[in-house]
């Protein structure tokens, strides 16, 4: 029998892969697989446009597959290698580009040039690409084609639930 840490680093590497965000079909598979642990969990869902306290819910988004293609067809920038590479919640898209007009919606961190950025787009309609600052000045003139295979639209937010009695009436959230 493994001991917890084995258990748990198994656990973290077997969802590691799925895509999530805060909506979507990533988060019902991880509270799914969650549930299957541990049974207890409450699951719950709230629908885009709740309100809650200064925050509102926003839409779902769910996403296949983003890339970008050089002339040569070779992924350049890929989502299946890492799915920073989409900034979260992207429009659908599928257009060809000329790197300096590429340029404009690709993110990195030349303060970190090995580093891919985490970016996101909740409340608005927009789409691009993150990648690491010697990945993008890799980059050559030419043209690109940019895909995004995604979702956004009314859904719900999904999570899970679950208490946990102890010795003390404190609450631990």
């Amino acid at each position: 029998m493994l001991d917890i840490k084995d258990q748990l680093y198994r656990w973290a590497e077997e969802i590691f892969p799925i895509n999530r965000s805060l909506t979507g079909d990533g988060v019902r598979e991880t509270m799914s697989y969650i549930k299957q642990i541990l049974p207890q969990l409450q699951v719950h869902e709230v629908p885009s446009g709740t309100q809650a306290f200064d925050w509102q819910v926003p839409q779902e988004w769910n996403i296949r597959d983003a890339y970008v293609l050089n002339e040569h067809g070779e992924r350049v920038i890929d989502f299946q290698k890492s799915n920073l590479h989409v900034v979260g919640y992207s429009m659908p898209l599928d257009k060809w580009f000329d790197l300096e007009e590429l340029q404009e919606i690709l993110y990195s961190l030349p303060e970190l040039p090995d580093a891919i950025p985490y970016v996101t787009t909740y409340y608005r309609d927009g789409y691009g690409f993150c990648l690491s600052e010697n990945d993008r000045k890799a980059l050559k003139p030419g043209k690109y084609r940019a895909v995004i295979d995604s979702t956004k639209g009314p859904g719900h937010l999904t999570y899970g639930e679950l208490i946990l009695p102890g010795e003390s009436e404190q609450e631990v959230l």
